[in-house]
């Protein structure tokens, strides 16, 4: 009889534990939900790393540099944005290289002249863009970027 009732209580106690388990998932907080605007700007800029690159491209078959930061936020976040580099960078709010926050757009004057790439801000002083080698993370800090970069605008509020 001790043993029925042992059975029967560790019966119960699997039970009411399994079914807490299955509805803890339900109420628990969704990651994606905690996440900021820069951060899933971030997040959706990612899925596409390797894309290819293309010479006026605003799609994943092929992206050129404002294409994709066009893409990624109207996508990301529902936000609209110019179509080229230079006008993108008229837009927003100017922030220094030490103000710089994940899903900020960075500015470069690859062609010597005028804003000519745009990318996004991931952190820890790297961005990803659409360069001519397809959509790639890259290191601020290397030279080539370093001495061309403009500055950066916060578009999120």
């Amino acid at each position: 009889m001790v043993n029925a009732s042992l059975k029967k209580g560790s019966f119960l106690t699997a039970l009411v534990t399994a079914l807490l388990l299955m509805f803890s998932s339900f109420f628990s907080p969704i990651a994606e939900a905690s996440q900021t605007k820069g951060q899933k700007v971030v997040s959706y800029a990612q899925k596409y790393e390797g894309s290819p690159f293309k010479y006026g491209g605003t799609t994943p078959k092929g992206f050129d540099a404002s294409g994709y930061t066009q893409f990624v936020y109207k996508n990301a976040i529902n936000t609209k944005i110019p179509r080229t580099s230079a006008d993108q960078y008229k837009v927003g709010k100017s922030v220094t290289l030490s103000q710089l926050q994940p899903g900020d757009l960075v500015f470069y004057k690859t062609n010597g002249k005028t804003v000519s790439f745009v990318a996004i801000y991931i952190g820890n002083q790297k961005f990803i863009g659409a360069t001519s080698n397809g959509v790639k993370v890259q290191s601020m800090k290397l030279s080539y970027w370093k001495d061309k970069y403009v500055g950066a605008k916060r578009i999120i509020k």
